[in-house]
């Protein structure tokens, strides 16, 4: 899946009174510190990937977090 794919459906998950945690899913694509699932996720598998990264404030942590959830093979 490409990812301005992916970032379209996380767009839809991620309220706009959390912009900052988007921006910083767009950074983190755009560094590398995130990749795309190497399968692709239900929208639910997203759902619950996405809010639980909207827990906490978007930190080099948090999108660790988000990126083994993405992708369980990465090394974050």
């Amino acid at each position: 899946m490409p990812i301005s794919a992916l970032l379209a459906r996380i767009r839809t998950l991620v309220p706009k009174n959390r912009d900052p945690h988007y921006d910083e899913i767009v950074r983190s694509f755009g560094v590398g510190s995130l990749r795309p699932p190497p399968t692709p996720m239900s929208d639910g598998e997203l759902a619950r990937a996405i809010a639980e990264f909207l827990k906490d404030t978007p930190s080099t942590e948090s999108v660790a977090t988000l990126g083994r959830r993405l992708d369980p093979s990465t090394p974050l």
